[in-house]
């Protein structure tokens, strides 16, 4: 049984990446998606519970999908839970570099494989920060096209 885990801040969790858990549900035999707080970033617009309780309803059409929040290295969690490789989203052409920097480390570091799933043009321009941005400025009721059902609840009940 293949396994593979899909990391992410997924704040808020977005179309792009519904995308991707879906593609990656259909190519692995078991998904694990992990919702992180990345200290990288500012501030989070949603709770780790939040985001994890959005994320779960999101998914809870795909059987062999199951989440797991983490707050470690991506490479412990992923030897912890004993997966064969990690999965990671592509938008554009400037997120392959970073994420391509992310994924040499993690092998040098584990020998785990990163899978590039590229998401559709149709979601291509989708991202957590803008999302946060345009619902933070009165625009949560303008973007349920861009993110699964629970994650537009939430967001206009955060912003009303």
């Amino acid at each position: 049984m293949k396994t593979a885990l899909f990391p992410g801040t997924f704040d808020p969790f977005h179309n792009g990446h519904l995308e991707i858990v879906e593609t990656a549900s259909r190519l692995f035999d078991r998904l694990i998606v992990a919702p992180m707080r990345n200290p990288q970033k500012s501030a989070p617009l949603f709770s780790a519970e939040e985001r994890r309780e959005m994320i779960g309803e999101s998914v809870s059409h795909l059987d062999n999908v199951s989440l797991h929040p983490f707050s470690s290295l991506v490479v412990d969690l992923a030897r912890q839970l004993k997966v064969d490789v990690i999965v990671k989203g592509l938008r554009v052409a400037s997120d392959a570099e970073s994420e391509l920097q992310q994924a040499q480390m993690n092998k040098a570091v584990s020998g785990l494989e990163t899978l590039f799933i590229p998401c559709s043009s149709e979601f291509a321009f989708v991202s957590s920060r803008y999302v946060r941005e345009f619902a933070h400025f009165g625009g949560a009721d303008r973007i349920g096209s861009m993110v699964p059902g629970p994650v537009f609840t939430k967001l206009k009940e955060k912003f009303s």
